[in-house]
């Protein structure tokens, strides 16, 4: 319980004190694009209301994990076979380095041509950009199958789909899960900017539409909460990366304890 309390104070205490700092740098601010952060909290309730909530940020929540779902999903077969296959990696390397360079914003138009400019678009980005991460952090992973365990394997007769659960995917789940975890920052990345294109609602949306006319309070409460949302959902991915790779903390925790 100590330990427990403990961290929940040292993971609040730099936010804290950067709130405090805002504070302070701010209470006199007479800057219009630079409100006071009292004015700011001020407006908060005022301007995400329920309803608003429902009609702005349930949509973008709902594209992210679509676009994200989608990411995740083709990452890890995509690369589940590219990395198990030395001549299909060989064939795939130079066209995923060419089109990773490629910067997921830059699609937006391109993909507007063949989508339109509805949810589809939106989720289209999403997933054009989180879908690298997983997919590269995959390969790696699944190249890097401990050879004395993929022998054992093949030695008990261990292949296919039993190889691909047993062995393949639980060896390679802790870098699958660190490309996951850069995909979901790139995916709040994405949905804002995707939301900033021929959109009618949206977090992105909305908070555009507060700087276009000039309710610039307003504008930072939906920095803000971009912010929260951020939060709320990395912890919820600590909280599964925890629960699904128990077993992997467990023996780096073992191994830091022994001798």
């Amino acid at each position: 319980m100590t330990r427990v309390l403990l961290r929940l104070v040292l993971a609040g205490a730099l936010p804290a004190l950067l709130v405090v700092v805002w504070w302070v740098a701010s209470a006199g601010s007479t800057d219009v694009y630079w409100p006071p952060l009292r004015t700011i909290l001020t407006a908060f309730p005022d301007v995400w209301t329920p309803e608003r909530l429902r009609a702005d940020v349930l949509p973008s929540v709902w594209r992210l994990a679509a676009g994200y779902a989608l990411a995740a999903v083709a990452g890890v077969a995509l690369g589940t076979v590219i990395g198990s296959h030395r001549r299909v990696r060989a064939v795939c390397e130079p066209v995923l380095e060419f089109l990773r360079a490629v910067p997921p914003p830059v699609l937006v138009p391109v993909i507007m041509l063949f989508a339109g400019i509805g949810d589809t678009m939106k989720v289209a980005v999403i997933a054009s950009g989180c879908v690298w991460p997983v997919l590269l952090n995959t390969v790696e992973g699944v190249r890097a199958v401990d050879p004395v365990m993929a022998e054992a394997a093949r030695s008990y007769g261990i292949r296919g789909v039993a190889r691909l659960r047993s062995l393949v995917l639980p060896s390679a789940s802790p870098q699958i899960f660190a490309g996951l975890r850069q995909a979901l920052s790139i995916g709040i990345i994405l949905m804002v900017i995707s939301e900033m294109f021929a959109a009618s609602n949206g977090l992105g949306f909305t908070i555009v539409q507060f700087q276009r006319g000039f309710a610039i309070p307003d504008m930072w409460t939906g920095i803000l909460l971009l912010g929260m949302l951020g939060v709320v959902l990395s912890v919820l991915f600590r909280l599964v990366e925890r629960r699904v790779l128990g077993w992997y903390h467990g023996l780096r925790a073992a191994a830091r304890r022994s001798p």
